[in-house]
């Protein structure tokens, strides 16, 4: 079971450079938001198995339920800051 996670975290891992490809030649804001949101959930699963890996699962918890509020958070951020610059232009 141990390699089995192992070989998850690295897939994963491996997963998370197409969203990446995604954020730095999105052709819009959106495109890069929406990118960023799935790297942020694949980060949050890849925290989870290394969690479980170190056998302190309960800690890493706590921490992908911080990083999931900031993501979020942030996300919520960025399509204010969007929205509002869209409303100044016109």
């Amino acid at each position: 079971m141990h390699t089995f996670f192992l070989l998850s975290a690295i897939v994963l891992t491996i997963i998370i450079a197409v969203p990446l490809v995604r954020v730095l030649k999105g052709p819009t804001v959106f495109d890069r938001l929406l990118a960023t949101n799935a790297i942020a959930t694949k980060t949050i699963v890849l925290i989870c198995i290394i969690g479980y890996l170190y056998g302190r699962i309960d800690m890493f918890i706590d921490i992908t339920l911080a990083y999931a509020i900031l993501g979020f958070v942030g996300s919520l951020v960025i399509a204010k800051y969007v929205i509002s610059s869209k409303v100044v232009r016109d």
